[in-house]
């Protein structure tokens, strides 16, 4: 059973199959804690939102519309699950966590360590309308239509999002002595 299609195992999950939906949930983890870590900006609240998130698509499951992707379906659920918390006053402090570095020297992973700090310090600055377009572009690499769908908006207001959004960064990267 392993490597069924999303619309078999949102059936089989229907239908009473606990496995099914693990499967589900084993598939969308990474991908939904990228998006929560990006967004709040700490580690724990980033397994928070995804937890809440499985269950509450879980419970949802049959207001599911099998004609649209049940992965912006879910994607929807977590962004909108990180968006309540922030609004929460939950913390928004910059991550404390080193990427994977491939550079040679301490140095450089040095450097890169800061720049990503800097990175997502301008990010929790940003607007969430700002701060979601970013991250389902640059860090989600979702098309622009597969972001609208996200966000139920139109390409074109995506589009125009995006570019302010990358203004707005740049000044703050800038600001914080980070050139291109």
């Amino acid at each position: 059973m392993v490597g069924e299609s999303e619309e078999v195992l949102v059936q089989r999950s229907r239908s009473g199959d606990p496995r099914a939906f693990g499967e589900i949930a084993e598939r969308y983890q990474g991908v939904l804690y990228n998006l929560a870590l990006r967004m709040t900006g700490h580690a724990e609240d980033a397994r928070d939102v995804v937890q809440t998130t499985f269950t509450k698509a879980y419970r949802a499951l049959g207001t599911y519309d099998p004609k649209r992707k049940f992965f912006s379906w879910i994607y929807r659920i977590a962004f909108h699950e990180c968006i309540n918390l922030l609004r929460r006053g939950k913390r928004t402090e910059p991550l404390e966590w080193e990427p994977p570095s491939h550079e040679r020297s301490p140095e450089d992973r040095m450097a890169a360590l800061e720049i990503e700090q800097l990175l997502q310090e301008a990010l929790l600055r940003l607007s969430e309308e700002h701060r979601q377009v970013i991250v389902l572009r640059h860090f989600m690499d979702l098309s622009y239509a597969e972001i609208g769908d996200v966000l139920k908006v139109e390409e074109k207001t995506v589009k125009s999002r995006l570019f302010d959004a990358r203004r707005r960064l740049r000044t703050q990267l800038k600001q914080r002595g980070v050139e291109q």
